[in-house]
């Protein structure tokens, strides 16, 4: 931010003009722009665990259930039941297949 050295207002920058300057709403104060600053930033993408149930170990004590999987028509799941919706709300149910070639991972909110 800028601010005028006159009146101390802030400076605006004037959007009709080619040349890309700032100017003051009160006085006639301008301050023209001479060099652009031009700043490149990578992305650093972090790594995030997609399983945020606690890993391999929480599915390896969850429950297992007679469903059928949408996928591979497996009728076995793994079943972790999380409170994720408000207070008084049902829990939803994740469930996993537990055929080794699948391990499709669905979801189902109770009613």
């Amino acid at each position: 931010m800028l601010f005028c050295p006159l009146c101390a207002n802030m400076l605006l920058i004037d959007p009709d003009l080619q040349d890309t300057r700032y100017f003051c709403q009160t006085c006639p104060y301008i301050f023209h722009i001479k060099n652009k600053v031009v700043t490149k930033v990578p992305l650093q993408r972090k790594i995030i665990d997609s399983d945020v149930f606690g890993g391999e170990e929480a599915w390896k004590s969850a429950d297992v259930v007679e469903v059928e999987c949408q996928v591979c028509r497996y009728r076995r799941a793994s079943l972790i039941e999380i409170q994720v919706d408000p207070i008084g709300q049902p829990k939803t149910s994740y469930y996993r297949c537990k055929n080794p070639g699948c391990e499709n991972q669905w979801q189902k909110k109770n009613i």
